[in-house]
């Protein structure tokens, strides 16, 4: 279950982070309020997971969706530049993530 909430509040980190975007830097108001509830949902999730899961390995595989996240979110919808290097350094990334999930102790 652990695995689940951290891979949530992973998820809504990329969504308050494109809210974040959206609030022009916290000057627009509704994106603003919707980047500080998904951050606090997100922060909960990730304290929830931390109770199981080893703090390096949480903490990382959460910030590690949030970039993988992100970084497609700009590609796909905010029309981002897309060159070989940001492809691998991305998928650099990907491959520490699937580290961390295969090393964990639990």
């Amino acid at each position: 279950m652990a695995w689940i909430l951290l891979a949530a509040a992973g998820l809504l980190e990329v969504a308050w982070a494109f809210a974040m975007k959206q609030s022009h830097g916290f000057t627009r108001l509704v994106p603003s309020l919707v980047t500080i509830t998904l951050m606090i949902a997100s922060f909960a999730l990730l304290a929830v997971s931390m109770k199981s899961l080893p703090l390096g390995t949480a903490y990382v595989v959460w910030t590690g969706i949030g970039a993988i996240g992100a970084f497609l979110i700009g590609i796909a919808v905010l029309g981002e530049p897309v060159n070989a290097l940001r492809i691998v350094a991305a998928l650099l990334i990907v491959g520490g993530l699937v580290m961390m999930k295969v090393s964990a102790v639990t």
